[in-house]
């Protein structure tokens, strides 16, 4: 019976001392996988003295976004004087998002899409890292409104009677990449410790469609079926700088101007195809706004302002278009 009893008493303490050493080794597995988390987190391709990552693992974050398009033309056609003004419904949207370890998600919703008030579709992806940053943006829109002046001529383009489709691309390379960090102004996943500017070179595109709807025609059996397609293709350079004011606030200010190299152009009016001359003047324009305020190494807030601005000119007409996006920001790091 006692040997019973020690047998029964060996077996359990062997298999107590196995199951702790398998909990032990997981908890050492999770330990290590973590360490090696943190040590690619941390290990940054900058210099520590001007950029470092926060402290927290965990980010949360609460914005209020904006965006707009507007369109300005003005010229003369055959001794026709001409000018429009044009803009797009403005987008809001509130999103929520959680970013660990530099990885993020976030959700974003738009109250006037849910209500039916706006009905415009619009994509926007930005990626900053420490040496390549990207702007995208993509719009299919039927609130185009505003007014159109031919001499002394007035009148009203309405919410519908044109369909506008249009792409804006810009991309970035940081040439002081290891001082200057876009993401300190714009994503908040690193900190900016002290003042700091760059070089930048770049490219951007432009390109979309402008058509007229049944709804024009309906309204209007007069007006013209016209179409409108355009792509420019622009190279430059620029420059961007990081000011740190009081350790508290980061201010931000970049441009990326680029002269058009390539360019494609069409113009339709009732089925007659007409290429639009060679522009005399193309440029597309960048710039980046942000201001950062930590309250502490825990909560931040701050507003961004990116922006995408071209004028076209081929002797004839001249225009404008200017792309922007707006955003207001509160966050806590855990």
């Amino acid at each position: 019976m006692n040997h019973r009893f020690l047998y029964l008493t060996v077996v359990f303490l062997l298999f107590f001392t196995t199951a702790n050493a398998q909990k032990l080794s997981r908890a050492e597995r999770r330990a290590r996988m973590d360490s090696v988390l943190s040590a690619r987190y941390f290990h940054t391709p900058y210099d520590t003295n001007y950029v470092v990552r926060p402290d927290g693992r965990i980010t949360l974050k609460v914005r209020l976004n904006q965006t707009g398009n507007t369109f300005h033309a003005k010229g003369t056609v055959n001794d026709i004087n001409s000018k429009a003004d044009l803009s797009t419904s403005h987008k809001t949207t509130v999103s929520i998002g959680a970013s660990y370890r530099g990885i993020s998600a976030a959700l974003a919703i738009n109250p006037a899409k849910l209500s039916g008030a706006y009905k415009d579709y619009e994509f926007n992806l930005n990626y900053y890292s420490s040496s390549i940053s990207i702007d995208f943006s993509y719009q299919r829109s039927e609130s185009l409104t505003g007014d159109i002046r031919r001499d002394d001529n007035w009148s009203r383009l309405e919410s519908g009677d044109v369909t506008l489709k249009v792409v804006n691309l810009a991309g970035y390379y940081t040439f002081n990449h290891q001082c200057f960090s876009f993401p300190a102004a714009f994503t908040q996943s690193y900190i900016q410790r002290q003042s700091a500017g760059s070089w930048l070179v770049g490219v951007s595109y432009q390109g979309g469609s402008i058509k007229t709807n049944d709804e024009l025609k309906a309204r209007n059996p007069n007006a013209p079926d016209v179409s409108i397609d355009v792509g420019h293709l622009g190279i430059g350079g620029g420059y961007g700088y990081n000011w740190v004011l009081g350790k508290r606030w980061l201010l931000h200010f970049s441009m990326l101007p680029t002269v058009v190299v390539y360019n494609r152009n069409k113009f339709t009016v009732n089925d007659e195809l007409k290429k639009a001359k060679h522009m005399r003047f193309n440029m597309i324009f960048n710039e980046r706004v942000a201001i950062v305020r930590n309250f502490s190494s825990r909560y931040f807030a701050g507003a961004t302002l990116v922006m995408n601005n071209s004028i076209f000119d081929d002797n004839v007409v001249v225009v404008n278009q200017n792309k922007w996006r707006a955003r207001a920001f509160f966050g806590l790091r855990l």
